[in-house]
C-alpha cells in the first residue's frame, strides 16, 4: 500500500533528473579520453559488485559511503590529490545512476568539474574498453 507522499518530498526520479541536469555526463569513449588527459576516474561500487563484474584498470576505488570525505579539499580525511576545487573527477558505478547522485554531491562541495560515466561500468565494458576479469 502506497501512502500519499509528504508535502515537499521529491521522488528519486526527480532527484536524479535534477542531479543530471547539472552534469556534463561523459560516455565511455569520452571518459577514456578524459582519463588519458588527466581526469581521475573513481569507481564507487561496493566490493561485491567489483568482484562479480570486474573493474576498470587504473580507476581509483573509493566506495560511495566515504566519497565526499576523501575528495573535499577542506576535509581532514581527503586524499593527497584532492587539494583543489578544479579537480577533474569522473564517477562510475555499475549502470550510471548512483554515480550521477555522487557527482552532484561533489559539485555541492565545490568540485565544479565533477561528472559521471553515463551507463557506468556496464557501458564501459559494452564499448569494448579494458576491464579486469571478475573474481
Amino acid at each position: 500500500m502506497v501512502t500519499a507522499a509528504p508535502a515537499g518530498s521529491r521522488s528519486i526520479a526527480e532527484i536524479l533528473d535534477e542531479a543530471r541536469a547539472r552534469l556534463n555526463r561523459l560516455g565511455p569513449l569520452e571518459t577514456d579520453t578524459a582519463v588519458r588527459d588527466g581526469a581521475v576516474l573513481i569507481d564507487i561500487r561496493p566490493a561485491a559488485q567489483r568482484a562479480e563484474f570486474g573493474e576498470i584498470p587504473d580507476a581509483l576505488i573509493i566506495e560511495r559511503n566515504v566519497l565526499e570525505w576523501r575528495l573535499d579539499p577542506r576535509s581532514d580525511a581527503r586524499l593527497p590529490f584532492a587539494d583543489n576545487y578544479d579537480l577533474a573527477v569522473i564517477i562510475t558505478c555499475q549502470e550510471g545512476y548512483t554515480s550521477s547522485l555522487a557527482a552532484a554531491a561533489l559539485q555541492n562541495l565545490g568540485l565544479h568539474r565533477a561528472t559521471d560515466l553515463a551507463g557506468g561500468f556496464k557501458a564501459w565494458k559494452d564499448a569494448g574498453l579494458p576491464t579486469t576479469a571478475a573474481a
